[in-house]
C-alpha cells in the first residue's frame, strides 16, 4: 500500500534571538505561519528491512544524511520496527531557503511512517520525537499560525493570519542556518520586532497591522552574505506590498499583498532578480 501526505513550507512574520545557550543552541521567539507550497512525500512499506529514499531534486541527500531518511532510521531504532519503507520526496519547497521545506518533509514522514508501520504514537509522542530531530519540526506537525518559543519547540497556537497573498521570492543562493545563528552579534541587532504587537494585529485581524510588524533579527547577518535582500524587499514595498520580511535564515524574502492582482505584478516585476518565485496563500 502506498502513502502519500503534502507538506507545506513555513514562514517567518518575525524573528527575535533573544540569547546564546551555554549548548551552543540560541532561544528564539518567533511567528510562524504554514503557506500553500508543499513538497510531497510518498511512502511504501516494505518487508525487507531497508530505508530508500529517491526525489526528483538533485539539491538535496537521498541518503543517511536526508533529515526524511534520518526520521525512518530514528523510528526503527526506537520501536525496533522489522519493516522498512521506500520514501519518494517530490520537491518544490526551494531547498536551503529559510522556508523549512527539509522539516516539513520530516514531519509530513513521521506522520506516514506512524500509519505504515502501525505504530499508533500518541500526538504528545510524535511531537517528542519531531523535537529530537529539528526545531522547526513540531511546527511543521501542526502547522498554522504560532508562538514558537525556546528553540522553537515551545508552540502557542494563534489565530489564523487573514485571507491575503504573499510573494516568496528566493535569490540564487543558498544559505546555511547554521552559518547565520553563529554569525549573531547582539550589538548589530538595532531593531527587534515586536512580537506581543505581531500577536495582537493577529488577533485583530489586521494585515496592514501584521505587515507593519514584520522583523527578523536574522537578516543582517544574511544581507552581508546576499545583499539583493535588501534590494527585493524595497521592490516588493514599490510594486505594493503591505510589509517585507525575510524569512527564517533566508535567503528567501517574503511580501504581503491584500490581493493576487498586485502580487502578481511585483511577480512580474522582480521575477529577474531571483532563482525561484512563488505566490501562495497562508495555511488556517
Amino acid at each position: 500500500m502506498k502513502y502519500t501526505q503534502k507538506a507545506p513550507a513555513k514562514i517567518n512574520l518575525a524573528i527575535d534571538v533573544l540569547r546564546k545557550r551555554p549548548d551552543g543552541f540560541h532561544e528564539v521567539r518567533m511567528i510562524m505561519q504554514s503557506v500553500a507550497l508543499y513538497d510531497v512525500i510518498s511512502l511504501r512499506p516494505v518487508l525487507d528491512g531497508r530505508i530508500t529514499v529517491t526525489s526528483n531534486s538533485s539539491a538535496i541527500p537521498t541518503d543517511s544524511n536526508n533529515i526524511v531518511y534520518k526520521t525512518a532510521e530514528y523510528l526503527k531504532q526506537k520501536y525496533n520496527v522489522k519493516a522498512g519503507a521506500e520514501i519518494y520526496i517530490e520537491k518544490n519547497i526551494p531547498v536551503s531557503a529559510g522556508l523549512a521545506g527539509g522539516s516539513a518533509d520530516a514531519a509530513a514522514a513521521l506522520n506516514l511512517l506512524d500509519k505504515a508501520w502501525k505504530l499508533k504514537l500518541t500526538k504528545s509522542e510524535m511531537l517528542d520525537i519531531a523535537k529530537k530531530l529539528g526545531s522547526d519540526v513540531p511546527f511543521c506537525m501542526t502547522g498554522g499560525t504560532a508562538l514558537a518559543e525556546g528553540l522553537g519547540e515551545k508552540l502557542t497556537p494563534l489565530k489564523p493570519m487573514p485571507e491575503c497573498f504573499i510573494l516568496l521570492a528566493k535569490p540564487d543562493m543558498d544559505i546555511s542556518t547554521k552559518e547565520v545563528y553563529e554569525g549573531i552579534d547582539k550589538k548589530s541587532i538595532t531593531k527587534r520586532p515586536d512580537i506581543d504587537a505581531m500577536i495582537k494585529a493577529i488577533e485583530k485581524q489586521d494585515l496592514a497591522a501584521i505587515s507593519k510588524e514584520l522583523c527578523n533579527v536574522l537578516e543582517y547577518v544574511t544581507v552581508k552574505k546576499c545583499p539583493v535582500i535588501s534590494e527585493i524587499k524595497e521592490k516588493l514595498i514599490e510594486y505594493g506590498a503591505l510589509g517585507s520580511v525575510m524569512s527564517g535564515s533566508g535567503p528567501t524574502v517574503l511580501g504581503i499583498f491584500q490581493d493576487q492582482a498586485s502580487a502578481y505584478i511585483a511577480y512580474d516585476n522582480i521575477k529577474n532578480m531571483v532563482s525561484e518565485i512563488f505566490v501562495v496563500k497562508p495555511l488556517p
